[in-house]
């Protein structure tokens, strides 16, 4: 997977995680797909945003410490407590949960009470795959004698040895600018792709 998003997209869209969504919720599968396909991105830009500070990682990692289900994702979902993951939601939103939700259902073109639904039901899971990640990338850190391995795309780990070598100097921007090929504007735009979230979230298991 070439970033943090892209893997949690494949999670949750995937036939099986959207079936026992639609089962929890009785919303129809098709929107459910919809519905991530639009929330999850959001949802990582709003979490990117808040732990761009030193309390706002430390409240995320705190609260994923609290998710660390090791289930198969269908059965997380089907187990989740939505009261929880309301009680999440409204902390990654803040504010803005109303507008967010309300721009998820526009581009679905569903109801909004079918978002709040589909997000409640699925963000204990969400916490529980981004402690996962995190986890992953901490263990790829305390091992850097596999360094970064592109043979089979970019994923959790490269960025993870990726993300130590910054302590050179060269920056993250550069670096993922350089190995995707990249410029600048490419660089910027990783911020919304999950990487600018595990870097603090890694910064914090250090």
């Amino acid at each position: 997977m070439n970033n943090l998003l892209q893997v949690l997209l494949s999670s949750f869209t995937n036939q099986s995680s959207v079936d026992a969504t639609s089962q929890k919720t009785g919303v129809k599968g098709v929107s459910v797909l919809t519905i991530l396909s639009y929330a999850l991105p959001l949802i990582i830009k709003f979490m990117t945003k808040n732990a761009s500070n030193t309390n706002g990682a430390q409240s995320l990692l705190g609260a994923l410490t609290q998710h660390r289900s090791t289930k198969a994702m269908p059965e997380q979902i089907a187990e989740a407590d939505v009261n929880d993951g309301a009680a999440i939601m409204r902390h990654i939103f803040g504010d803005s949960e109303q507008s967010a939700v309300e721009e998820i259902a526009t581009k679905a073109n569903v109801p909004a009470a079918d978002v709040t639904s589909v997000l409640a039901s699925i963000a204990p899971t969400l916490l529980s795959s981004l402690s996962a990640a995190a986890t992953a990338g901490s263990q790829a850190q305390a091992n850097q004698k596999k360094g970064v391995d592109l043979s089979d795309g970019l994923d959790v780990s490269d960025l993870a040895a990726i993300f130590q070598s910054t302590q050179s100097g060269s920056g993250i921007g550069g670096i993922l600018g350089t190995l995707l090929g990249g410029t600048t504007q490419q660089s910027a735009s990783a911020k919304d792709d999950g990487t600018a979230l595990l870097s603090s979230l890694l910064s914090l298991m250090k």
